[in-house]
């Protein structure tokens, strides 16, 4: 059963959130935090990417960038734009967004800011769907070691709970202590303080009897988070298990609430194939059909769309290409990894590939198009997304899925509450 608790955040004043915070570490680069941070030094981006400090083309791995973030996260409390709340408690964050997979309608889904445990990770109570890379399992380690803090929070999912629902209900009829719209990405973002002993007390009993909680995003956060309360307790003596080092901060959303969107692939060449030879090849194992110039999007499951030379292509698996029971079998994206993107395209591991690139679902069928007509790339693989049921069957089995298979938004925003050991 899942063993969370309250823990007294570090966050920005209700006047300054605006200022610090920020999109996540990981899904912009150096060059764009440095442009998004401009010259507002209250951006947490000074923190999360602090190698804009330094001058272009400094490694986000170098020790001196390391260092810089604890420089910077010091600042920001000795000049009050991170102070840290007296009592331990939990926080309910929403996110209020409009998207093409919910049908452009407004729609608010409602997240629990708690310390979650560094055992559950180890002992499966936390599930996880992906691979992590030791690479940035380290990196996300080190920040997480020598600012004795999770600065950003990982991305959870619970079942469904009434008891939960309720409470969160009550609290969103009420003045939040953040609500804003962020710029980049149009969202709002809204914040509450869960302060009353009863009202946590509920939040803690109602996680206790759950018997998993799953990984959505944020699976190098959630290992380095680990990795760094094993160590603590190995350099303790007296360690008990409940010490903060032990937790580690996440946003956890019922899974009914969370869209899961498309995650597309683009690849450089037809390994050697020309467009009509590529066609072929797709055709012994797809029904191809040719769409036109307009974009098409997959309808449905086992159906992919395909862009080359100009053209859309509507591609259905034919029966007896997958399992329909295997749990990652009958993934669509592990359907075209095997039979596109290996058996013809020969890509080799997708995670380290130069001739493949992944385009989240949030930039459109658009953006796949743009990358291809540019030249940059030869063609464009749109997919079908998961469900969040399939992602949670799969955790459940203990299995993993095939890389770059989810994409979730919205994006949590950083540094509305952040954990200190």
């Amino acid at each position: 059963m899942a063993k969370i608790k309250p823990f007294k955040g570090l966050r920005p004043p209700k006047n300054l959130v605006e200022q610090v915070e920020s999109r996540p570490y990981d899904v912009l680069d150096s060059e764009e935090a440095r442009a998004e941070a401009g010259d507002n030094q209250m951006s947490l981006y000074h923190i999360i990417k602090p190698e804009i400090n330094f001058e272009p083309g400094t490694s986000e791995y170098d020790p001196k960038v390391y260092q810089e973030a604890v420089r910077q996260f010091q600042l920001f409390q000795e000049k009050g734009w991170l102070v840290q709340d007296q009592k331990e408690q939990y926080y309910i964050y929403a996110q209020t967004s409009c998207l093409p997979a919910n049908g452009n309608r407004e729609k608010t889904q409602y997240g629990l800011v708690i310390g979650a445990h560094q055992d559950d990770y180890k002992n499966g109570v936390i599930k996880k769907h992906e691979l992590t890379r030791r690479d940035k399992e380290e990196d996300r380690m080190k920040h997480v070691r020598i600012n004795s803090a999770n600065i950003e929070p990982v991305f959870f999912a619970y079942p469904d709970n009434a008891v939960l629902d309720s409470l969160i209900m009550r609290y969103a009829k009420t003045e939040p202590e953040y609500d804003f719209v962020a710029p980049i990405d149009g969202f709002r973002h809204q914040l509450w303080v869960v302060s009353d002993d009863k009202d946590i007390q509920t939040i803690t009993d109602q996680f206790a009897k759950m018997p998993a909680l799953y990984i959505a995003d944020g699976h190098h956060r959630s290992a380095a988070a680990a990795l760094v309360g094993a160590e603590r307790a190995a350099q303790n003596p007296n360690h008990t298990g409940n010490e903060e080092y032990n937790f580690f901060m996440a946003v956890a959303f019922q899974a009914s609430q969370l869209t899961v969107l498309d995650y597309n692939r683009v690849f450089k060449d037809l390994n050697g194939n020309t467009s009509q030879q590529f066609l072929e090849k797709i055709s012994v194992n797809f029904t191809v059909e040719n769409k036109g110039a307009d974009e098409y999007r997959p309808a449905e499951p086992h159906e992919f769309s395909l862009y080359l030379d100009g053209e859309w292509y509507s591609l259905k698996a034919k029966p007896g290409t997958y399992d329909p029971n295997d749990p990652i079998g009958v993934l669509d994206v592990d359907i075209s990894s095997r039979l596109i993107l290996e058996d013809i395209l020969q890509l080799g591991d997708l995670r380290s590939s130069q001739r493949i690139d992944f385009v989240g679902g949030l930039r459109g069928l658009g953006e796949l198009k743009r990358r291809v007509d540019s030249g940059e790339m030869r063609a464009a693989l749109a997919l079908y997304p998961v469900s969040m049921k399939q992602i949670m069957d799969i955790a459940d089995a203990g299995k993993i899925m095939p890389p770059k298979a989810t994409w979730f938004e919205p994006k949590l925003r950083s540094g509305l509450v952040i954990h200190k050991f």
